[in-house]
């Protein structure tokens, strides 16, 4: 017995340490819910467990006060990690150098909201530090908290959109006055690498299924190539169901019975409304948590859309709900290789939200942001 267990034991010493794949940035994530039905649900990879530098951008409007419960908790973990703060502001021009040389050097960014300004030539800077990042890998997951009501039970949806191309390319024109040009643009070498990246994502995180979403029956040649990658890639994971569903009947679905769908991986511009509609469903945007991630860098921050971040009666009220950013920081402690300080703050977080004396508006409360940090802090084991 004893013979046969060392090549096993090689085997599974050398895939714990590839490391290198992309996938494994958030493949260790731990879901909170039905953690005991999942054999796998992240992989830790072997540190040193030296202490870290993460690039900090508290970004606007109620950014300042989610990164600084976020600092607060961290603190209070006595979690082995050091801010570089930058100050980073949607109505820039663009993201100043200084910012992106330390994101490049740390290798990781926890970052807020920033607001994009509507119309007005102003580009994102959300859109910018993806694409200098080459940060081609976003992930939204979508779950229910224990404790909280909603809609719908039993939903756990992880959404990986492609980033850095699509309708978010910023390739638009006016042609003659009055006539605007926007351009799609789908390559396979994208279509392929998110693919790769959500089916390793789901093979890595015991993931059952892989929903490719899409409009191919009326833009047959972009979709259509997003399909055909997705396809191909599908066929190297024969354990993993792989299925597609057209964007429009996706939000119906999702809407009526979002227990269906596990790994959803989508272009662009639809990763985006879908995440948005499966964290309505889940809960709320102010809960759900997430990333960017390339072969290099990883930045984390509020999983959906930060439609809050400009909201000034928050801001003066000071009852942002910090929850999303905590969860998403969680997420950062497993990719730096300290998933022990990840599961206390995730089992306080859902301590927290479980009891539900200490809860925002948003989820039915009237607790402040500093409330729900000192209640968070409080139920650290």
């Amino acid at each position: 017995m004893a013979r046969r267990s060392v090549p096993i034991l090689k085997q599974l010493l050398s895939k714990s340490s590839a490391s290198d794949s992309p996938a494994l940035l958030f493949s260790c994530f731990k879901s909170p819910i039905d953690a005991h039905n999942r054999s796998v649900t992240y992989m830790p990879r072997p540190g040193d467990g030296a202490p870290r530098t993460v690039t900090l951008i508290p970004g606007d409007g109620i950014g300042p006060l989610v990164t600084g419960a976020v600092e607060q908790v961290m603190d209070a973990m006595h979690a082995p990690l050091y801010f570089e703060k930058f100050e980073v502001h949607g109505d820039m021009k663009k993201v100043p150098q200084e910012a992106i040389d330390s994101i490049k050097k740390n290798k990781v960014c926890l970052k807020g909201g920033l607001v994009t300004p509507v119309g007005g030539g102003v580009s994102s800077l959300n859109v910018q530090l993806r694409k200098e990042l080459d940060l081609y890998a976003s992930l939204v997951n979508c779950f229910n908290l224990p404790g909280l009501p909603t809609r719908h039970e039993n939903v756990d949806i992880v959404v990986i959109r492609e980033n850095t191309e699509g309708e978010y390319a910023g390739l638009e024109h006016e042609v003659v006055p009055g006539v605007v040009e926007s351009l799609k643009v789908i390559t396979k070498f994208c279509s392929e690498r998110i693919a790769k990246y959500a089916f390793e994502y789901a093979y890595l995180n015991n993931r059952k299924k892989v929903t490719a979403v899409h409009k191919a029956n009326i833009m047959k040649l972009a979709d259509g190539l997003f399909l055909e990658s997705c396809r191909e890639v599908a066929r190297k994971y024969p354990g993993i169901k792989y299925n597609e569903v057209i964007v429009d009947n996706c939000c119906m679905q999702l809407v009526s019975k979002p227990e269906q769908f596990d790994v959803m991986v989508t272009p662009n511009l639809y990763g985006n409304l879908v995440a948005n509609t499966a964290a309505g469903i889940a809960g709320g945007t102010g809960v759900m948590p997430g990333g960017n991630v390339g072969a290099d860098h990883a930045v984390f921050e509020q999983g959906a859309s930060a439609g809050n971040v400009g909201n000034e009666r928050l801001v003066e009220q000071k009852k942002a709900n910090p929850v999303a950013l905590l969860l998403s920081s969680a997420m950062m402690l497993r990719h730096l290789q300290f998933p022990s300080f990840a599961d206390r703050l995730e089992t306080a977080v859902k301590k927290v939200i479980s009891e539900g004396k200490y809860r925002t508006k948003d989820l039915g409360g009237q607790s402040t942001t500093q409330e729900v940090v000192d209640a968070v802090i409080a139920a650290l084991d």
